[in-house]
This record gives structure tokens, sequence and C-alpha cells, in this order.
């Protein structure tokens, strides 16, 4: 009897081969997203100068530190991970923004490369100590990236501060403050009225609600709800700030009633001129009267009987 031969199930071990053949497939081609292909330049940064390649120990922004008319430098990094060159624009922005100086405006950074680019920040002489912010902005593959830039300003602080054309119009005081130091201020101020029969206002001083940059000038108004009818007026103001500044001026003002009471106004005040310059020439009368009474030779007593006669005789006329 002939021996019979084993059946064999082929068809699994078929699969499970084409199986490991498909999987060791996937793992030896990289997928297509870790390629970031020819042209891409997402993903490039700037950033200060300094630490790891990784970014370790990297500044958060760049701290330059000078005095008037003095220039600093330092450098920006620029990392371009694409596989082909990226061209960037570099430009100050910000108040320190017309400061900053560049060797090149556009500079190209190879790829997959870091480039270090040099800069400078020219001080004016005029500067104003104290703190300046700015950014260097860089521009590239449609993209922008800015790093800040943080300027100290050394030198001595010098605070001045003046009040300049102060008028009185109606219910409103109009005034201008200068600020003609070096260091920004914030102002107070206080306000005072003088009327012909005493004070009308008498505000203390209280801060006002701004800074004011070195060389600005800034134009306020005052309200004043309950200036008189009828009244000459004298307004002062003092504004104070921090550093010892310091100023004051003053304008006059005068308050008539509208029409069509002008006329009656206009008496009253015409009343009290005369009055007051009547007043006036009485009291230089009788001070020059006393005056000579008191300097004039007592009559002897010959002519005294002589005076009274001819008094009497004139009277005696007259009646």
């Amino acid at each position: 009897m002939p021996q019979s031969t084993p059946y064999v199930h082929r068809r699994p071990f078929a699969l499970a081969v084409l199986f490991g053949a498909l999987l060791l497939s996937l793992l030896v081609v990289p997928p297509a997203a870790a390629d970031d292909g020819p042209g891409t330049l997402a993903g490039w940064t700037t950033r200060p100068a300094g630490g790891g390649s990784a970014g370790e120990d990297a500044r958060p922004y760049v701290y330059l530190e000078g005095t008037p008319g003095t220039v600093l430098q330092d450098r920006l990094s620029v990392t371009n991970p694409a596989r082909t060159p990226l061209t960037v624009r570099l430009r100050g922005d910000g108040p320190a923004g017309p400061w900053f100086r560049f060797a090149a405006d556009t500079v190209t950074v190879p790829a997959r490369t870091r480039a270090d680019v040099p800069f400078a920040l020219a001080v004016p002489r005029d500067a104003v100590p104290g703190g300046v912010a700015g950014e260097i902005l860089t521009v590239g593959g449609g993209e922008e990236r800015r790093v800040p830039v943080r300027v100290r300003v050394g030198g001595p602080s010098l605070a001045a501060l003046t009040v300049e054309d102060v008028e009185v119009s109606g219910r409103t005081i109009r005034y201008a403050l200068v600020n003609r130091g070096n260091a920004p201020l914030r102002p107070r101020l206080s306000v005072r009225a003088e009327g012909a029969f005493g004070t009308l206002l008498d505000r203390q001083a209280r801060p006002l609600p701004l800074e004011l940059a070195p060389g600005r000038r800034v134009e306020l108004t005052e309200p004043w709800p309950d200036a008189p009818a009828l009244d000459s007026v004298t307004v002062r103001l003092r504004v104070t700030a921090e550093g010892g500044a310091r100023d004051e001026a003053a304008a006059s003002a005068a308050y008539v009633p509208p029409a069509p009471v002008t006329g009656a106004g206009l008496l009253a005040l015409g009343v009290l001129a005369v009055l007051g310059a009547r007043a006036y020439r009485r009291g230089r009368w009788r001070t020059g009267t006393s005056a000579a009474a008191a300097t004039a030779p007592a009559p002897g007593p010959d002519k005294q009987p002589a005076e009274e006669e001819r008094h009497l005789e004139t009277a005696g006329a007259e009646s």
C-alpha cells in the first residue's frame, strides 16, 4: 500500500511572509512629512546672538547701555533650517528704531546654517537719560520675526516745567504745559482766583492725568462753572512735578453781565470807578489840608480881629 503524503497548509505562511515584507518596507522608507523639500523657508528663527545651538542660555532680548553720543554694538543670530538659502531684510522699529545701523539691510543665510549678523546702535547726543525700547524686525519668506531691544541711556536728569499762555474765557481757564527738561514728568496743578472782594476760587494741588515727555507741549483747560457774573479777577496757576520742577503764571479778566443788562453792568462798574476816584481825591484833599494846616504859621493877636471883621463884612454884603 503506497505511503500517503502529509497535507501542508501553505496559504497562511505565504500571507505572513507578505505582511512582514510590507512592514519592513514601511520602516525603511522615511515618511514624506520628514522631508522639508526644496524651497521650504518655514521654521527660520532670529534671536540675540549667544547661547548654545539649541537655544540654551539664550538671551530673551538685547540689552545695551551707554551715554548720549556713543555707539553700541551687538549681534543677531538668524537660523535657516531649510535646504535652500534664506534672504531676510533687517530694520529697526519702535522708539529706538532710528538709532539702529546695519552693515547691510539685506542678508542671505545659506541652507541649514546659522548666521550671526552684527549691528550697531548710535545713541543721539541729545538723547534723554532713561530707558528706551526698540525692536529689530527681520522679514523673509513671507514671514517676519521681532527681537526686543532695551536701551539704557545714562547721564544726569534735569526736571524743568513751565506753564504758559494762561487765558480766562468765560467759565474756562486755558493754559499750556511744556516739559523743558530731559526727564518725563507727571505734573500737579493748583488754581487760585482773586476778585475785587476776595478769593473766588481755591483748588489745591492735584495730579493731572498725563505724563509729559521731554520737549512736549500740551494745551489744557480747567473748568470754572461758578465764575462770577460781575467782577474783575486774577487767576493764578501753579504747576509742580517730581525732581523739583515748578512754575506759575497768571492772567486777568473782567466779567460783566451779558445782554440785555450789559448797560446796567457797565454803569455799575462806572459808578464804582467814579466813587473810587472821588474817595481817592477826597483823601488826597484831606491829606493836603491837614498838611497845610500843620505847616501854616499861627496868626498873631493883632491880626485876628481884622480877619474876623472882614469875614463879618463879607457876610453882611452877601446877605
